[in-house]
């Protein structure tokens, strides 16, 4: 289960940082920053 949430929360994220393209506050990339790393940390741990 811990695979799959960080895999949705890693995709969350990456779309997050493509939508940040456009000009956004900082925490909107801080968010999306830290949704990639959680995503990441729970995707890989096995």
């Amino acid at each position: 289960m811990n695979r799959l949430i960080g895999f949705i929360l890693f995709w969350v994220g990456v779309g997050m940082i493509i939508k940040c393209i456009l000009p956004t506050r900082l925490s909107v990339i801080l968010l999306a920053v830290l949704l990639v790393i959680a995503g990441y940390n729970l995707f890989c741990r096995c």
